[in-house]
């Protein structure tokens, strides 16, 4: 792996190393302060909570000198690392690259997700999130400059891994990603990490009552509106009659919580293991989330035997939670169903228990880590096994990562 920001002890992931000299420290400045400007018009946009992202990036013709020859490039997040036309540009011409979509910002003008918007579909401008009205903004003129960059790739030498059956959908329909190949591979869990604990001591160990009814709220930020956590807490404003119910939320940020039920913040929660006894403590979690790429904390939840009840068209939700076997999926943003589907599961202990080993259950059965590991190295054999009548092997078989962060 080589990354941006390094954060790990293995020894095979790799930082980047910015180089120093005059001339390419005056071309870094530089071009920040050209993407500065870019953005300047929008102030107080979704560039500011950083839910909008550029194509170009400071390191623009540096990154891809330090990637070492290997027979496949597999991209993650490269956000502000890798730039979108240099890497196209100066990649080895016949080395297939992967990308996994970690959101929907490969494809868009920036945004990491639309928010139903759909422009991505047929070149952005008058940008929503930019609070723009003019069709050349600056979504536009990114899109444009993708569009460029991909106009001579090579439809074998490029396949996207979409992480749900439906963000395949909105790679399909895009005019950007669309002629190219896209398979599914969804996120895997660290089923050791994620397990069930013990209910009690879990429960002991956070400061929670013994006899609640616990729903539980998990977001990177418990403030970002695309989370939900508003419709959760209108949902549970009507269940304040429910005996015993329990609200713990985790993320950064302060909830604003009018429901008048018990509740317990822990705030960020980094520590895996801890993680997972949150969600050992918890009669059930609730995903009100309106738009992902996957549902990656309903699957530790689950993972945890923890049921789980969200929206059913949110992308990815459908292919895990299975109703009334894993937990229940509701109307988008129908706040009463969602009020009534956590009624009736906090009312139902067996009901919870038997979905508590099918949860998982299916996980194990579909969603552990090394499933994902087999996925994509049957993935990279196939792509090598397609180009190998055009290109003659390479003498190292390494499958290379880049990505802003590990």
């Amino acid at each position: 792996m080589l990354v941006l920001n390094r954060a790990s002890d293995d020894t095979s992931v790799i930082p980047f190393v910015p180089p120093m000299d005059f001339i390419t420290r005056v071309r870094r400045r530089w071009r920040s302060e050209c993407i500065t400007r870019s953005a300047a018009p929008y102030k107080g946009s979704r560039i500011k909570d950083q839910a909008f992202s550029e194509d170009r990036s400071p390191h623009c013709g540096t990154v891809m000198k330090q990637v070492p020859s290997c027979d496949v490039i597999h991209l993650h997040w490269i956000g502000n690392f890798v730039d979108y036309q240099d890497f196209w540009r100066s990649r080895p011409v016949h080395t297939p690259v992967v990308w996994r979509l970690a959101d929907m910002n490969p494809f868009t003008g920036g945004c990491h997700f639309d928010n139903g918007c759909g422009k991505y579909a047929s070149g952005c401008g008058a940008c929503p999130q930019l609070g723009s009205s003019d069709p050349l903004d600056l979504s536009n003129q990114i899109w444009r400059r993708k569009q460029a960059a991909l106009a001579a790739v090579d439809r074998d030498m490029f396949h996207i891994v979409a992480l749900t059956r439906s963000a395949a959908e909105d790679v399909r329909r895009s005019a950007l990603f669309g002629r190219f190949p896209v398979s599914v591979i969804p996120n895997g869990v660290d089923t050791d990490t994620f397990a069930p604990r013990d209910k009690a001591a879990a429960r002991q160990e956070l400061g929670v009552p013994h006899a609640a009814r616990v729903v539980l709220f998990v977001a990177h930020a418990v403030t970002d509106r695309r989370k939900g956590f508003d419709l959760l807490d209108q949902a549970l404003s009507g269940l304040d009659k429910v005996q015993d119910i329990f609200l713990v939320t985790v993320g950064k940020g302060t909830p604003a919580v009018q429901a008048r039920i018990p509740h317990l913040h822990l705030g960020h929660v980094g520590d895996d293991q801890l993680l997972s006894r949150v969600y050992s403590a918890a009669d059930v979690f609730v995903f009100p989330s309106v738009q992902e790429m996957f549902a990656k904390t309903p699957l530790e939840a689950m993972a945890c035997g923890t049921p789980v009840i969200g929206f059913d068209r949110v992308s990815g939700l459908p292919e895990v939670v299975r109703p009334g076997l894993t937990g229940n999926l509701v109307g988008q943003e129908d706040v009463n169903a969602l009020r009534g589907a956590i009624r009736d599961l906090l009312e139902d202990a067996q009901g919870r228990a038997e979905m508590s080993a099918n949860c998982r259950r299916l996980v194990l059965q579909e969603f552990a880590v090394d499933i994902q590991v087999k996925r994509y190295l049957t993935l990279y054999q196939s792509i090598l096994d397609r180009v190998a009548s055009r290109v003659a092997p390479a003498n190292s078989k390494l499958s290379y990562a880049l990505s802003g962060r590990k």
